[in-house]
């Protein structure tokens, strides 16, 4: 299972975003790659609670499906997201990519020992989990933009 704990897949994770390009266009979704980066910026803010996203009290934040979500099943193409994650308008692209990687590089420094807020749809999450969580996110906003 790939993990941004993992120094390998967060070495991944990274050279993929040096291939993005800000006029991708997206094999699905609504988002155009300035709006994705956003997302995933403002999805590791709220990660490292930089970012207070509201909590939804979901189906989803109960043991085994939220383990089922974030270790096994494919995300969803098109699925809701918070709109705390979708409000921010991206600024210059190379400014919006040098912080989304500032974002991720300062998450996988902090490591795996947390503390952790909750995640405002799974509820309290392992280190591991959240590893696990931030790569698959991640992985798949990438591949919604080729890289």
């Amino acid at each position: 299972m790939k993990t941004v704990w993992n120094d390998p897949d967060y070495r991944e994770l990274r050279g993929r975003l040096d291939r993005l390009i800000p006029t991708a266009a997206a094999q699905w979704g609504k988002f155009n790659a300035p709006q994705m980066v956003c997302h995933l910026t403002d999805s590791l803010k709220m990660a490292s609670g930089e970012l207070h996203v509201p909590s939804k009290n979901l189906p989803i934040r109960f043991t085994p499906i939220k383990q089922v979500i974030i270790y096994w099943a494919p995300f969803p193409k098109g699925a809701p997201t918070a709109p705390k994650l979708l409000e921010r308008k991206p600024a210059a692209w190379e400014g919006e990519v040098d912080a989304l990687r500032r974002e991720l590089d300062a998450l996988v420094k902090r490591g795996p020992a947390g503390p952790w807020v909750p995640h405002p749809a799974f509820g309290k999450l392992t280190s591991k989990a959240w590893g696990v969580l931030v790569y698959r996110h991640m992985d798949h906003h990438l591949r919604q933009f080729g890289a």
